[in-house]
């Protein structure tokens, strides 16, 4: 059985941003350097992206400032223009479409979160989360029915009527999160969006982030600066640098072999426990059955608890069928840094 097609397929992709980009890009060839193409007057912003995002699957790009991930998540919905390159879903090339494919593409099957929450201010909540729905001609009676059920699913239950103005800056992003998800997107992009909000809160719409795609499942490219977010919510990350993506791959994968040097110092403060799957520490199961079990896609830090009482765990699938045991001596040797 072969695997499924990824759900968003981006090949060779490239951004200049300067005058004839594509033939400058031409002229100094893929492997030019970012001074080379400083010297013609142009910024080379994204550098020949590969990437390929799974059906459900929460894709984390991540850099600092001016890595070119925001650059490159605008690129893949087209409100930048590429400069070369593909860019595949629901089986077209997006730079193939033409200004009214996209339009349709934006309105119905792709949604957009980002840092600033960019709510109406004269509209209700009501009236902000069924505005995509509006904008689709949708009749009235079905897009706040549409937009309620939204709402509600974000928590925000009995603020229907209230102004943006009226709502904390945790609450305005829940409905920027309900206004995106009314036209129910096959694709959710997510540029930083809990960046602007307060520790506390951000903690709070990580979880909520999550209950979220525990119930949507949703294909979602989330852009972050932070790497404790990414391992949070990620099940795969690209870390970007000068345009360029520098390793992807699981949080695992990323924290226990870095690749380089630079993606060495953004993993280097994160504790192994805290990424490293309990599958990847279990051992083969044998002797007593333990009283206590842990799923194997579990955290290892999820698990370390249970051994204030326990020495052994039994490791689990979702069937519930034992697949090996969690040695506390291994859990210590790792969270010590073994």
């Amino acid at each position: 059985m072969t695997d499924p097609a990824p759900k968003l397929l981006c090949r060779d992709v490239w951004k200049i941003f300067g005058p004839n980009g594509a033939g400058v890009l031409a002229d100094l060839g893929a492997d030019a350097t970012g001074a080379q193409f400083d010297a013609r007057g142009h910024v080379a912003a994204v550098r020949a992206v590969d990437l390929a995002v799974n059906e459900g699957e929460v894709f984390v790009i991540m850099g600092l400032s001016g890595s070119g991930k925001s650059t490159l998540v605008r690129c893949l919905s087209r409100l930048i223009e590429p400069t070369s390159g593909e860019i595949w879903f629901l089986g077209q090339n997006l730079l193939a479409a033409s200004d009214a494919e996209m339009r349709h593409l934006r309105r119905h099957k792709m949604g957009m979160v980002f840092q600033h929450f960019a709510l109406l201010p004269h509209m209700s909540v009501l009236h902000n989360v069924a505005f995509p729905l509006e904008v689709q001609g949708v009749a009235r009676a079905t897009r706040e029915s549409t937009a309620r059920k939204m709402i509600a699913l974000v928590g925000l239950a009995g603020r229907e009527d209230a102004l943006p103005r009226q709502l904390s800056g945790g609450q305005q992003q829940r409905v920027g999160i309900a206004r995106s998800l009314a036209a129910d997107p096959e694709l959710w992009f997510l540029d930083e969006p809990f960046s602007a909000l307060d520790p506390l809160i951000r903690r709070e719409m990580q979880d909520e982030f999550m209950r979220l795609q525990s119930v949507l499942k949703k294909t979602i490219v989330f852009i972050t600066h932070d790497f404790d977010e990414a391992i949070r919510l990620a099940d795969k990350i690209a870390i970007m640098k000068d345009g360029a993506v520098v390793q992807q791959g699981t949080p695992e994968d990323i924290v226990l072999n870095p690749a380089t040097d630079y993606v060495a110092e953004f993993t280097g403060a994160v504790p192994r426990a805290k990424v490293v799957r309990v599958a990847s520490v279990m051992r083969a199961a044998g002797g007593a059955v333990p009283a206590l079990s842990i799923a194997a896609s579990a955290k290892v830090a999820e698990a370390a608890p249970l051994f204030l009482t326990e020495t052994v765990l039994r490791v689990v699938d979702a069937q519930n069928e034992t697949l090996g045991h969690l040695q506390r001596e291994d859990v210590v040797a790792l969270m010590l840094g073994g």
